[in-house]
């Protein structure tokens, strides 16, 4: 069976944690990078440690979520930082700027985030996320913008639990024609969850679609896990490494390969 695409979407906040990022990915075996645009205006900031237990005992640490602190809209040069992008990533790259409505971080209105997509799109990027509900018109006009030169993952995110399959299966079969990859998150809580869209993925086998269905908590990364046999497009991982990955359905770049090598998937 063929091997999807693996994009490691990059961590860090600043350009140069992104490079960083970008460097482990390649050496990862990885085949593309996301570059969270939006993760430009916010600081991260690290909870504090746990204190050691009275009585001396070695604990697992609980993993707390960082707190994403928003900065000026000002703060941020773009141009700049997708020329230094450009110059320091070798692999092909997929330009996000998620806006919050979907879970994202870009703190501007939407008229000054497609400003962002556009300038991404002219910086010649492989490929641009461009989510499914933007406003149609600004839509097409974008997607015109990235015609011939740049690939779109039409993207939509959601913070409910998945639908039925057969919804899922509708939603992708809808936004198909939006863009070279469809990619559909929603808030995954439990098997119940991951067996929706397990369930969803094995039915959009065969069918010619491009796509990648994963989800954002427990049993989110089924569908990641088990991409090849699933026949997805794409399979978003990452560099970060811990147990807490699979609480929010993500996993580690290198740890899928290995998952593919003992489950006998096709990794050529």
């Amino acid at each position: 069976m063929p091997r999807p695409l693996i994009c490691v979407t990059l961590s860090g906040c600043t350009v140069d944690e992104m490079l960083k990022d970008a460097a482990m990915a390649t050496a990862a075996g990885a085949d593309m990078v996301e570059v969270r645009l939006d993760k430009l205006w916010v600081i991260e900031q690290m909870p504090e440690p746990e204190p050691e237990a009275e009585d001396g005992e070695r604990r697992h640490p609980k993993y707390i979520e960082p707190e994403f602190i928003p900065q000026p809209l000002d703060s941020v040069d773009v141009q700049g930082a997708l020329e230094s992008l450009k110059q320091g990533i070798d692999l092909p790259v997929v330009l996000t700027c998620r806006p919050e409505r979907q879970q994202g971080h870009y703190p501007g209105e939407e008229a000054q985030r497609i400003e962002v997509l556009s300038a991404a799109i002219k910086s010649g990027v492989s490929w641009i996320d461009l989510e499914a509900d933007i406003e149609s018109k600004v839509r097409e006009s974008l997607m015109d913008d990235a015609s011939g030169k740049t690939k779109v993952v039409a993207s939509y995110h959601s913070s409910e639990s998945p639908p039925s399959a057969s919804e899922i299966i509708q939603d992708v079969e809808d936004t198909s024609d939006a863009g070279d990859i469809v990619k559909i998150c929603y808030r995954s809580s439990g098997r119940h969850d991951g067996l929706r869209l397990f369930e969803a993925a094995w039915g959009l086998r065969a069918s010619g679609a491009s796509y990648a269905i994963m989800g954002t908590g427990w049993g989110g990364d089924w569908t990641r896990i088990h991409a090849p046999l699933l026949e997805q497009a794409l399979v978003y991982t990452t560099m970060d490494k811990g147990l807490h990955l699979s609480r929010q359905g993500r996993i580690n770049a290198t740890d899928l390969q290995t998952a593919w090598q003992l489950l006998e998937y096709e990794t050529n």
